[in-house]
């Protein structure tokens, strides 16, 4: 696993044992970051189900002002940190040992871009959602990773789908925000 863009383009990055978690593979990375690339410099992202840290370092490395990155998992925290350290990039994070419920119901900071890849099949995603909209920046942009024959709702409070990408059996859904006077986003 390495970072595929941005000042640290190349870097190497600590992933968990084989089986442990189930990292976004590049390609997906790579489109993800298409999708926001406009967005990203000067962001303040979420990496909500944090694993290695791969996508809020790929988000660092092109220019993200912060990143937040949350993990229930012990292990998972450990290797953020290690790849947080290896990068230089530990003090333009903050890293929560938590599960994402807490944390979102808890949490005062406000993100501009969330990236939610919970374990599959679990409810996780759809249960999170409702709570990351209240966590989000004015112009805030929601992108979730999923199975694709996981259905996710149309619109969830102020946010609609602005997009979905399928690449092979992971679906991408992103989420903007709703602009109330026109219907546009």
């Amino acid at each position: 696993m390495r970072v595929i863009s941005g000042k640290l383009r190349g870097k190497k990055l600590e992933m968990l044992k084989e089986g442990a978690v189930r990292p976004t593979t590049d390609k997906v990375k790579e489109s993800i970051f298409n999708v926001i690339q406009f967005d990203v410099v000067d962001a303040i992202f979420l990496d909500l189900f944090a694993g290695s840290g791969q996508m809020g370092i790929e988000a660092l490395s092109r220019g993200a002002k912060g990143a937040t990155f949350v993990d229930k998992n012990r292990s998972s925290i450990d290797i953020v940190r290690k790849n947080l350290i290896s990068t230089r990039l530990f003090e333009s994070a903050e890293v929560a040992q938590k599960d994402a419920i807490s944390f979102l119901t808890q949490t005062q900071k406000r993100f501009d871009i969330a990236f939610l890849d919970p374990p599959y099949k679990t409810g996780l995603l759809q249960e999170v959602l409702g709570l990351v909209v209240d966590v989000m920046s004015k112009s805030g942009i929601i992108i979730c990773e999923h199975p694709v024959e996981e259905i996710l709702p149309a619109s969830i409070k102020n946010f609609s789908v602005s997009k979905s990408y399928r690449y092979g059996k992971i679906k991408l859904t992103v989420y903007k925000k709703m602009c109330l006077a026109s219907g546009n986003f």
